[in-house]
């Protein structure tokens, strides 16, 4: 859509404020909402932000960025094609926002237009890419004289018991996501007691992560209004399961390559349809995974899910089908086997910042494709079986730990930072170094707390 369109839009459906909206570096979707009276005006020219607001964490203090502080501004400049109404509150809408400088450059720390970058990378070496997010979250209540939150239902893994308890709110946010052009693929309970798992379309990459923000909000304002909370949060309940933000990956040919259109990562000459160059992307991922993982599980909280034996993935291996490694190489689906060949990222959650995430996992994979890195043996065990001296051997490490090892891993690794550059790179780790020195005195339960409404 053009701005004509949008604003017409907006005021067809009697908008009164429309919220410009951001991922942050702390993972929190934040945002500022223009009158729609001013609308037209503010597409153009964006909405202001104080360029601290990238130093800000997601325990809201501010982390010391060189640069980043009270002086100067950035504008929040909207992506038109991300306009959707808001069904969950009333007279709103919202758009995704790029960060731009004042002298209308994008500015170097926006994790949106990196993720853009390196889509322009791909499409240099005649490739683009598409990805999807299962989203796992928890439905709760609040007590309200305790504070405390409770898991909603009693229900248990994909049982049908879990799809009646939760029936309308469910229905209700399937409704609204469909309203805002969400394509749904599948539904169903997880291992956790009210523990629900959403499964969307694939999307172009940088739309797969605008629709990680949007579902995200939609889920948890659509909950709100049935009386319940909804937490993304990786491990909102210590007891009980974590919940991931699987993502699945695909490299396509783009039109200026040999292979306009086709899945570069089938081959049906390879084990399980696999290509080689889809090998060369694995063993690239596997390569960078332990600072990959400061991005894709960006929180203290993230660290209580990736366990030996928890099938959330705990070592930097990958097989077919196997839910235990870091990656999975899906089985193909029957009659479609072309097009369904891809990846699993399992180390992955909804506190990590959806465009580095995925920025961040595309410039690990080219890496592997342009230095042709041979990812292993795949395994076909659970890699925690093995001795800590077999998983020596076959060179399966174990992955951090802790937000702060895996801090120290990405600020190690050159090809990631120099993919991000120097700024995104410098304010990234000035915020989780912030949040992983807050609750390092904290206990558990007050860490989770913190966490549950955060996400």
């Amino acid at each position: 859509m053009d701005k004509y369109q949008v604003v017409r839009k907006a005021k067809s459906e009697q908008i009164r404020l429309v919220r410009f909206l951001y991922c942050d570096n702390g993972g929190i979707i934040r945002g500022k909402a223009t009158h729609v009276d001013k609308l037209e005006s503010r597409i153009v020219e964006g909405i202001g932000q104080t360029l601290a607001m990238q130093a800000f964490t997601g325990v809201e203090q501010l982390a010391t960025v060189e640069g980043m502080g009270p002086v100067g501004e950035f504008r929040l400049i909207p992506d038109l094609d991300t306009f959707a109404i808001l069904p969950y509150v009333p007279h709103a809408a919202s758009m995704m926002c790029d960060m731009v400088r004042t002298d209308s450059v994008p500015w170097e720390a926006c994790p949106r237009t990196f993720l853009k970058r390196m889509t322009h990378k791909l499409a240099e070496k005649g490739m683009r890419a598409e990805a999807a997010i299962e989203h796992e979250f928890y439905l709760a209540r609040k007590d309200d004289q305790t504070g405390q939150f409770a898991p909603a239902d009693s229900s248990l893994c994909y049982s049908s018991i879990g799809l009646d308890e939760q029936a309308h709110v469910i229905d209700a946010i399937l409704e609204a996501l469909e309203s805002q052009s969400v394509g749904i693929e599948l539904f169903h309970t997880e291992l956790g007691p009210a523990q629900q798992e959403l499964s969307v379309q694939h999307a172009d990459v940088v739309r797969a992560a605008d629709n990680v923000c949007l579902i995200r909000e939609t889920v948890r304002g659509v909950a709100r209004e049935y009386g319940l909370y909804a937490t993304f949060a990786p491990k909102p309940f210590l007891d009980q399961a974590g919940s991931g933000a699987h993502v699945h990956l695909s490299l396509w040919g783009g039109e200026t390559s040999e292979y306009p259109g086709k899945n570069l990562f089938y081959s049906a000459d390879e084990r399980g349809g696999f290509s080689q160059l889809g090998k060369y992307f694995v063993g690239g991922v596997l390569k960078h995974v332990r600072g990959l993982v400061a991005l894709t599980c960006g929180s203290p909280n993230s660290y209580r899910r990736l366990l030996p034996h928890y099938w959330s993935s705990a070592y930097g291996a990958y097989g077919y089908d196997n839910r235990e490694g870091a990656i999975r190489i899906p089985s193909l689906f029957s009659g479609r086997e072309a097009k369904s060949a891809n990846i699993e990222l399992k180390c992955a959650d909804h506190s990590g910042n959806p465009y580095l995430a995925l920025g961040a996992l595309l410039a690990a994979g080219l890496d592997g494709i342009e230095k042709r890195i041979d990812p292993g043996e795949a395994q076909e065990i659970d890699p925690g079986n093995y001795s800590d001296e077999e998983r020596e051997r076959r060179g399966i490490q174990r992955l951090p730990t802790t937000l702060t090892e895996a801090l120290d891993e990405l600020e190690r690794d050159t090809v990631l930072t120099k993919a991000l550059g120097e700024q995104l790179t410098k304010s990234y780790l000035a915020v989780k170094r912030n949040e992983a020195e807050f609750f390092k005195e904290k206990t558990p339960e007050e860490e989770t707390a913190q966490h549950f409404y955060k996400y």
